[in-house]
């Protein structure tokens, strides 16, 4: 995920009129039905999608913002990561998952976010319960194994909204199996299945789109409340207590420490080494000249990736290298900018 992403912790909301569409093919129970978002974000996707009065709708949001308006909403919602929520299994009628769409790093190897959100949450759904899952179309082939295995009635619309087609999202709709259902599979269902969801990216283009009138209904069964258990940590609480923290202090004179002016003339003439030191810390930054050669000047290291081919064993190997360069920019009073690598 780019750093913007990161900042806002993969939110990526589903646009409004795809969760109207999305709601028209749901049915909820007579009775009571508990429904769960693990991402939930500000929940105004997931409040339209598990719109009915007869809803408990839980939800799970990492940033203190986002929770407190999904609470506002009606929402239950635990702050904290889904990861470290435990819930007992076969608890909802029905699962909204729009994860975010990163990779997880690990110490051993890397794994996308959306297989692992779907391993975590889906043994929460009740046996016939029904998932919407939401996701990049290419990221379907990931999740196709427990798809394919754990959920039957499954169709998957294109997403056409700027932001959806922008993300080329679909949305998966499927039950979840009985343990009866899941023995009476045969090897080859399974395996057709899974190589159908593995196509989907290649054919994003001859999925059906959402409609705006559902082909078919997926009915909710009923479920009771369910007791969400976070056992990670107290984000907000650690926040509000770090500043107070006597460790916390000794570091911020360091983490947080104000820039020093820099002033006078040096008791020898620098050398090139020492000013490109210099301008690489930013310490020559500032306003220079004189009338119309009156400029701002702001140095930055700037990193480069030279590739180079190479054949060996009638294979092309592309070798590549960084290096850091330094970049100069110019702001001239005339309204001109230069740029010197």
């Amino acid at each position: 995920m780019r750093l913007a992403g990161r900042e806002r912790l993969g939110f990526y909301p589903l646009p409004l009129p795809e969760a109207e569409r999305i709601r028209r093919f749901l049915r909820f129970s007579d009775q009571q039905c508990s429904v769960l978002d693990p991402c939930v974000g500000d929940g105004a996707a997931f409040g339209e999608i598990a719109s009915d009065k007869r809803v408990l709708r839980y939800g799970v949001e990492l940033d203190a913002g986002r929770a407190e308006q999904a609470r506002l909403k009606g929402i239950e919602v635990i702050h904290g990561n889904c990861f470290d929520v435990q819930c007992p299994v076969e608890s909802f009628s029905m699962i909204y998952l729009n994860p975010p769409y990163d990779f997880e790093i690990g110490e051993e190897k890397s794994q996308r976010m959306e297989k692992l959100f779907l391993e975590h949450v889906h043994r929460w759904l009740i046996r016939g319960g029904i998932l919407v899952f939401v996701v990049p179309a290419k990221r379907i082939t990931d999740c196709a194994a427990l798809l394919s295995r754990d959920f039957r009635d499954a169709r998957v619309f294109r997403l056409t909204e700027t932001e959806s087609a922008r993300y080329k999202q679909v949305v998966l709709l499927g039950v979840r199996r009985t343990r009866q259902e899941r023995d009476r599979l045969r090897d080859s269902d399974i395996i057709q299945a899974q190589l159908w969801l593995g196509s989907l990216e290649t054919k994003l283009g001859e999925l059906p789109p959402l409609p705006a009138i559902p082909n078919h209904l997926y009915i909710a069964p009923p479920s009771g409340t369910v007791s969400l258990v976070h056992r990670g940590l107290p984000l907000d609480q650690i926040e509000d207590l770090l500043p107070k923290s006597s460790a916390y202090r000794q570091a911020s004179a360091i983490l947080f420490a104000q820039q020093a002016d820099v002033t006078g003339r040096p008791l020898t003439p620098l050398h090139g080494g020492h000013v490109g030191l210099l301008c690489t810390a930013g310490m020559l930054n500032g306003i220079f000249g004189d009338g119309e050669a009156r400029h701002i000047a702001h140095w930055q290291s700037v990193k480069f990736v030279d590739k180079s081919e190479e054949e060996e064993d009638g294979k092309t190997i592309i070798r590549e290298k960084e290096r850091f360069s330094n970049e100069l920019t110019l702001v001239f009073c005339s309204g001109e900018i230069a740029t010197l690598k």
